[in-house]
């Protein structure tokens, strides 16, 4: 049986809280894993008026200037699954990979499917988080993504830009299967 092509696809996405349905997804970057200067990134308008101070705070995000700047989620979503099929076209697996992947997944999830009927990510996410726990034996503490730079030695870092984060998101990807997982192809 011959496996079906993977396409690895590193996302990130800001919020106003911590759920979806009763906060919003504010921006979406994405890119290829195997080649993080394909990206996608948008921002999108509120669904709801719900936030957390500190959510907003650390994007620098406000929900003011998305309601008039931002795509429509519908709008949005649309462009993001055409983008994503057109990365991981008929015949490919389409790979959601996250840091800390419950958190992005369960928004870009609800609002596929509450606004589009389907996700083409499907039902699953690879976390990089356990996926680090797993090869480098550490403890939870040790997946932080600061810990995990320590050890890999990223070029790129974090600024809870959602563009910049999945670039960066990307390159621990690989860092971590090259460096700690030498036995798989990447």
């Amino acid at each position: 049986m011959t496996a079906t092509p993977e396409v690895f696809i590193s996302v990130d996405i800001e919020a106003s809280g911590p759920i979806p349905g009763e906060y919003s997804m504010l921006s979406i970057g994405a890119c290829l894993v195997s080649d993080d200067t394909e990206t996608f990134s948008c921002y999108l308008k509120p669904t709801s008026d719900r936030y957390v101070p500190e959510a907003l705070e650390v994007t620098g995000l406000s929900l003011e200037q998305l309601r008039s700047e931002g795509l429509d989620p519908r709008e949005a979503m649309q462009q993001f699954k055409a983008w994503v099929e057109q990365v991981a076209p008929e015949g490919t697996r389409a790979v959601f990979v996250g840091f800390n992947a419950s958190f992005d997944w369960a928004f870009v999830n609800h609002y596929f499917h509450y606004l589009l009927g389907e996700n083409p990510f499907g039902i699953a996410a690879l976390d990089i988080k356990s996926m680090y726990f797993g090869a480098a034996r550490s403890t939870w503490e040790q997946t932080r993504s600061s810990e995990i730079a320590k050890i890999v030695n990223p070029r790129r870092k974090g600024d809870h830009d959602a563009l910049h984060d999945a670039v960066y998101q990307a390159e621990l990807f690989r860092l971590i299967r090259t460096q700690l997982m030498s036995y798989y192809p990447v």
